[in-house]
């Protein structure tokens, strides 16, 4: 018998910070907001319980920037609107 096996594999993503470190994190989505692209990451390790809200700053058609998001209420409205559009996937206590 021949079965399809369909596993979810996490797309997970390697940033370098200024100072050279590098740190791996899950992609969780990309979202739209005020004209800008943001993207929600989570770092890849079992004991992460955070997600990061990082803004995407394109350079040219193959490269992008993600960069950190200052104004605290922006990130809070991507993090509101990240667990609309993922309420049945994740657990938000």
């Amino acid at each position: 018998m021949n079965e399809e096996y369909n596993e979810y594999e996490p797309v997970i993503v390697e940033l370098t910070d200024e100072y050279g470190n590098t740190t791996e994190f899950e992609y969780l989505d990309t979202i739209r907001y005020e004209g800008d692209e943001y993207v929600v990451l989570i770092e890849n390790t079992e004991d992460a319980d955070g997600v990061i809200v990082l803004r995407i700053e394109s350079v040219d058609d193959e490269t992008e920037n993600y960069v950190g998001v200052e104004d605290d209420e922006v990130v809070q409205e991507i993090f509101e609107i990240f667990k609309k559009n993922h309420a049945d996937e994740f657990d938000f206590d």
